[in-house]
This record gives structure tokens, C-alpha cells and sequence, in this order.
């Protein structure tokens, strides 16, 4: 068939986000076979293997929180884990004697409960973020959210900042830094209009920069040597301050995140797409990606407040749960919080055990296994 004269025969660009543009993540061969299905709704074989996917991940994770509760400088066989957690959780059997069951109860358990959350909220909200602002290289410190909790966690121990809330003054003004810097980074993306994937991406990296000089500052200022150790240790991640009390401030977090995020799972779909896209099946593009900004702020706040800034989870397992399941969200962010909290687990039994009686910070580690797949997915990306 002749194209009529004047008619271009290139087909439009699709809507550009501003940032530099890499290949989308891969969808399963499922998706790619029906191209007339809306892109909220995952073809059934889909649906059934992530499905199988999430019940086979559930168990490995089950299966390696007992063992890692057993890891340590006091080795625990699994099965006085399970009779302890029974025990204490549920009421069954008798109380273990010895001092095995409060290393397990005390000490342990919340350790490796932390894990899975703050592995969880990482790696869904990395999920998030990088189809919000349609990067793969995108991930949930983008917004500066790490360097207001390190802010708040620098202040509470070099100088005392809310010592009147006890045991949770280093948590509480971690969290109120990341809230701090919530607020400033969205005050400055939406200075110039409308709230797009690049105003929001620059406004985080220049509150990142700014609140990291402030925190660097405060160090300076300080004299204590003890303290400024423990700020280090703090920015580089670690599960050493999980207590039971601080364990709600991680579970609101997952809690909120997983609520809205696999709620708006089809409009996650749809602006991964395009704006455009996004818009032709009834979603306000500017509208859905500050709320989706904000939910995925708050959840990083409740997680860095409790353990520190932990890299590369939420860079590289976004991308493990899009291989093994696909892109739909529905299926690839419940995938992705489960691949998050038995890697961080697993990290955190090598981290405390690796140079016993020392600790290795956590984020040291993630950053040792994280940075081999990142090159791996350049390379890949850089291939096509």
C-alpha cells in the first residue's frame, strides 16, 4: 500500500520523562504475546507462575529465618530456634533453659525480623521508583531520604538530640530527619510546576548533597571519637540496634508500602509505560507520582531509622524479581519484597559472623554483592 504524500511513515516518539532513557525492564514471554491486553492485567500463566514463585519464596524465607537465628557467635541448632519461637510466639511447649533462649528471643529473632522488613520496604519500593521515574538504574535513595535519617541519627549521637525519648531517641530522630528531608525535597521539585520524574530526580540528588555536607559538618564539630565511630557504623548499615520496641517503626513502614503499592499495581504498570499511557486508562501521571513518591518516602524513613543506610537492595533485586516473574507489578512486588528479605537476612548472618567478634557493616556487604550484578545488568543493558 502507497503512504498518501505528506504522511510520515516514522512512528511518534513516545513521551520523554526528561531523563536519559534506558531499556525498560523485560517482560515475560507471556506479556509479550498479547499486545492488545491492557497493561494492568497480567495474562493468567503469568498470574500462576508468580504465584508459585511467592509460595516457593515464602518457605526458602521461612526456612532461612530459623537458620539464621541459629548463626552467631553461640551456634543454635534449628530446632531449639523453632522450640524457642514456639514457645514464646505461640505459647506451645515448655521454656527452654539457659541462656539459648534469650539469644534467640532477645537478641536474635527481632535481628533477623528487622531484616526481612527493611529487606522488604528496599526492594518494593525499588520496584516503585524505578518505574516512576523509568530508569533501571533508579533506586529509593534517589530522594535523599538516606541522608536526612543520617542527619537526625548524627545529631542524636554526637549531641544528645532527643535523649529525652530513651531507647528510641536515635531511631525517632532518624526518622524525623527523613521526614525532614521529605518535605524539603518535594518543596523544591515543585517549585518549578508540575511534578515530573526529573525536577523530583535533581531536587533528591541536591538535597542528598546538601544534608550529607551537614552531617559531615556535624562530625566535624564534634570531639567525640566514640561518637563519630558510631555514626560511621551507623551510615554504613547495620541490624545491630533491633530491639522488639523498634520493630513497629519498620512494620508501618512495609505495611504501608505493600498496601498502596500492590493497590495502584495497574497504574504502577501503566506509567512504566508512558505518561501518556498512564493517562488514556484514567491516571493523573502527576498526581499518582507525587502520592507514589510520598508512600515510597515514608516506608524508606521507617526503614533507614532503624538500620542505617543499606545499599544496592533496592537497585539490584528489583531486577532479580522482573527476571524470574515478569513486569507486572502485581506480581513482581510481592516477589521482590520476599528476594529482599532473605537476601538482607542472609547479609546479616555473614556480616556478624565473618570477622567475629567483630561486626562488618551491612552495607559494606550488600555493596560487595551487589556490585558484581550491577555490572552484569550494564553490561546487559549496554548489549542490546
Amino acid at each position: 500500500m502507497r503512504t498518501p504524500r505528506g504522511a510520515s511513515t516514522t512512528p511518534a516518539a513516545p513521551e520523554s520523562s526528561g531523563i536519559p532513557s534506558l531499556p525498560p525492564a523485560p517482560r515475560s514471554p507471556q506479556e509479550k504475546s498479547e499486545p492488545g491486553r491492557s497493561p494492568g492485567r497480567a495474562p493468567r500463566r503469568s498470574l500462576r507462575r508468580g504465584a508459585a514463585w511467592i509460595v516457593a519464596l515464602s518457605v526458602v524465607l521461612l526456612a532461612s529465618a530459623i537458620v539464621t537465628v541459629g548463626i552467631g557467635p553461640v551456634a543454635i541448632r534449628p530446632d531449639i530456634v523453632t522450640r524457642v519461637i514456639a514457645f514464646h510466639a505461640f505459647g506451645i511447649g515448655e521454656q527452654t533453659p539457659g541462656s539459648d533462649d534469650n539469644i534467640v528471643w532477645l537478641i536474635r529473632v527481632p535481628r533477623v525480623v528487622l531484616g526481612i522488613l527493611v529487606g522488604a520496604a528496599l526492594a518494593m519500593t525499588g520496584v516503585a521508583v524505578q518505574s516512576l521515574v523509568r530508569n533501571p538504574l533508579a533506586d529509593p535513595y534517589l530522594l535523599g531520604i538516606s541522608s536526612g535519617a543520617s542527619t537526625g541519627a548524627a545529631a542524636s549521637i554526637l549531641f544528645g538530640f532527643g535523649a529525652g525519648a530513651g531507647a528510641l531517641a536515635l531511631t525517632g530522630s532518624a526518622f524525623l530527619g527523613a521526614a525532614a528531608a521529605i518535605v524539603l525535597v518535594f518543596s523544591i521539585a515543585r517549585l518549578g510546576g508540575r511534578l515530573i520524574p526529573t525536577r523530583l530526580v535533581f531536587a533528591g540528588i541536591a538535597v542528598s548533597f546538601a544534608l550529607a555536607a551537614l552531617t559531615n559538618f556535624l562530625v566535624f564539630a564534634s570531639d567525640s571519637r566514640d561518637g563519630t565511630r558510631a555514626v560511621l557504623f551507623w551510615m554504613l548499615g547495620s541490624l545491630g540496634q533491633a530491639r522488639w520496641q523498634s520493630l513497629p517503626i519498620a512494620l508501618a513502614g512495609v505495611a504501608i508500602a505493600a498496601f498502596f503499592l500492590m493497590l495502584w499495581s495497574r497504574k504502577l504498570d501503566a506509567i512504566a509505560i508512558g505518561d501518556d499511557t498512564a493517562r488514556a486508562l484514567g491516571t493523573n501521571p502527576t498526581r499518582f507520582r507525587a502520592l507514589a513518591a510520598l508512600i515510597v518516602s515514608v516506608a524508606i524513613a521507617a526503614a533507614v531509622s532503624v538500620s542505617g543506610a543499606i545499599g544496592f537492595v533496592g537497585l539490584v533485586v528489583p531486577h532479580i524479581a522482573r527476571r524470574l516473574v515478569g513486569s507486572t507489578h502485581r506480581v513482581s512486588l510481592p516477589v521482590a519484597g520476599l528476594l529482599g528479605g532473605i537476601l538482607l537476612i542472609w547479609a546479616d548472618a555473614l556480616a556478624r559472623t565473618a570477622f567475629a567478634p567483630r561486626e562488618l557493616p551491612l552495607g559494606v556487604l550488600t555493596a560487595l554483592i551487589g556490585t558484581p550484578l550491577l555490572i552484569a545488568l550494564v553490561r546487559r543493558l549496554n548489549a542490546r
